[in-house]
């Protein structure tokens, strides 16, 4: 059986999807979404893993996550293109 889930409010399964608030506890940290957890890691080790965890909602991780104004994109991009681990 396929599941499809879109929005953290449809039941029975939006309970699984990233905007979904349910908070988890990852290395010393309280992530308040998978959200926050995903968009955090393009940033991991710099301060700015630490504002999108703080973001206020999934929504705004997820834009500051895929924002080109921040300095840790590029080099996001640049570990990406140079298949660094």
């Amino acid at each position: 059986m396929t599941i499809y889930f879109f929005r953290a409010d449809e039941e029975p399964y939006g309970c699984f999807a990233n905007f979904s608030a349910h908070g988890f506890d990852l290395d010393g940290h309280r992530w308040p979404t998978a959200e926050h957890y995903y968009q955090a890691q393009k940033f991991a080790g710099t301060p700015d893993e630490e504002e999108v965890r703080l973001a206020k909602s999934p929504m705004i991780a997820a834009r500051m996550g895929r924002s080109s104004s921040c300095g840790c994109m590029r080099s996001y991009g640049r570990r990406g293109e140079s298949h660094e681990p």
